[in-house]
C-alpha cells in the first residue's frame, strides 16, 4: 500500500496534486554546501536555496556533497567544515530547519579504497548514498554492493532512473534491491527534466514498488522551480512508497 493510500484511503481519493512536500519531512540528496561540488556556489546560493526548502514545508534536510576521484576530492572534514558554516547562517538568521551532511559517493576505484579503509559519511541508520556512471554500466555494481553491506552499511542507489544503459534491462532495478540496496528516486524526474527515458523509467519504479526514498538532489534554484512544476501536475501525483523513517 502506499503511502497516500495509507493517509486517505483508497486510491480513488488520492489528491490531484500536493500543496508542499511536507509530507516527506526530510530530502536526503542535495548539494547545498557551498563552493565544494557542482551545487551551491555561495553561501548566499545555499541560503537561498534552503529558504526554498522551507517553504517546500521539508523539516530537515540531508546535504550530500559528490565524492569522486577524478573531479571532487572532498573529505569528510571538508565536508563537516562547510556544513557548520551552513549552519551557523541558518541560526544568524533563524530559519526553521535542520541540516545534516552525509556524501554522494561515486563508484570508482577511489570509493573502493575509502570503502575499505575508512569511515564514510552516511545518513539515518547507517545509509549510505553513491551513484554510478551515466555513460557505462560498472562492472562490479553487485559486489559493491555486498561490500557496503558487509561493511555495515546500507546502500542506496542515487537516482536510478537516470542510467540509460538499465532501460533495456528493466529487470536489473529488481536485481539490485533483491541484493539489498534501496533505490533513491530524483523529484525531477517525474518532470520529464532529465529526458522521456528518465520519466518513463521512473514511473515504472514507482508503479512497482520499488523507491525507497524520493529526493531533489537540488544543485540551484532552477531545480526548485520544476520542483513546484511536478506540484501542481496531476499527472504526476507523488503515488510510491517511501521508508517511513526518522532520519
Amino acid at each position: 500500500m502506499g503511502i497516500w493510500s495509507k493517509i486517505f484511503g483508497s486510491s480513488k481519493h488520492l489528491p490531484d496534486a500536493l500543496a508542499d512536500y511536507s509530507i516527506l519531512k526530510t530530502d536526503i540528496h542535495s548539494h547545498l554546501i557551498p563552493g565544494i561540488d557542482d551545487g551551491a556556489k555561495s553561501l548566499e546560493d545555499s541560503i537561498s536555496l534552503i529558504n526554498g526548502f522551507v517553504e517546500f514545508g521539508y523539516q530537515k534536510l540531508i546535504t550530500t556533497p559528490h565524492i569522486m576521484g577524478d573531479f571532487y576530492r572532498n573529505t569528510p572534514e571538508i565536508i563537516l567544515r562547510g556544513l557548520e558554516a551552513v549552519r551557523s547562517e541558518i541560526a544568524k538568521q533563524n530559519i526553521p530547519i535542520q541540516i545534516e551532511a552525509a556524501a554522494e559517493y561515486y563508484l570508482d576505484a577511489d570509493f573502493e579504497a575509502k570503502l575499505r579503509n575508512e569511515k564514510l559519511l552516511t545518513f539515518g541508520d547507517n545509509y549510505l548514498l553513491f551513484e554510478i556512471s551515466y555513460l557505462n554500466e560498472p562492472d562490479g555494481l553487485m559486489p559493491a554492493i555486498f561490500e557496503m553491506q558487509m561493511k555495515g552499511y546500507k546502500p542506496v542507489l542515487a537516482h536510478p532512473e537516470r542510467y540509460p544503459y538499465f532501460y533495456n534491462k528493466p529487470e536489473i532495478y529488481s536485481e539490485i534491491t533483491e541484493r539489498g540496496a534501496l533505490l533513491q528516486l530524483n523529484i525531477n524526474s517525474l518532470s520529464g527534466h532529465y529526458g522521456p527515458g528518465a520519466l518513463k523509467i521512473g514511473e515504472k519504479l514507482l508503479k512497482e514498488g520499488l523507491v525507497s526514498f524520493l529526493g531533489s538532489d537540488c544543485h540551484h534554484a532552477g531545480h526548485q522551480n520544476l520542483m513546484k512544476k511536478v506540484l501542481n501536475d496531476s499527472r504526476l501525483r507523488l503515488t510510491h512508497e517511501v521508508l517511513n523513517l526518522t532520519l
